[in-house]
């Protein structure tokens, strides 16, 4: 199952509906969480937004997240042990107030177990070439806590 969030403030109708184009050709199962958008997709099953407990799920039961370039929606999978898509939004085109998601998916190029799609087309054709592959991928996962040496240093700070 693939899982594709487009986090919770905007939609992300261009990376939905190249997911959606290609789900219509592969056969996958895709859920999408699409955010506030009034499109409606052929291929895939969506929710605009997802209670905890569902985000959970999807990210749980998912091969692979696709994603805005935000860095919940990264340092999620990385913590989740799951292979990500991340597709950046562009401000020229009206998906976000600036580019910040550009410069953080420039820093993501070649991390193990990210990929980047810099538009549709390069979306699609990872999607074609991770449905394709029958080997596995080195991935970095993450404590979704800090280690136990930074907290103690921190309750000394604190602490005096």
């Amino acid at each position: 199952m693939i899982f594709v969030t487009v986090g919770t403030q905007l939609a992300f109708d261009r990376m939905v509906s190249a997911v959606d184009t290609w789900a219509g050709s592969s056969g996958n199962d895709v859920f999408a969480q699409v955010g506030p958008t009034d499109t409606k997709f052929n291929h895939i099953q969506q929710s605009e937004f997802l209670e905890p407990k569902d985000f959970d799920h999807y990210f749980n039961s998912a091969n692979i997240v696709i994603a805005h370039a935000g860095m919940g929606s990264i340092l999620t999978a990385m913590s989740y042990g799951k292979r990500i898509i991340i597709m950046p939004r562009k401000a020229d085109l009206g998906e976000h107030r600036n580019d910040h998601q550009l410069a953080t998916a420039r820093s993501f190029v070649g991390h193990a177990g990210v990929s980047v799609a810099w538009d549709e087309d390069e979306l699609i054709a990872l999607l074609h070439r991770i449905d394709s592959e029958t080997t596995e991928q080195d991935f970095v996962k993450i404590s979704n806590t800090a280690p136990e040496p930074f907290i103690q240093k921190l309750r000394e700070l604190i602490n005096g």
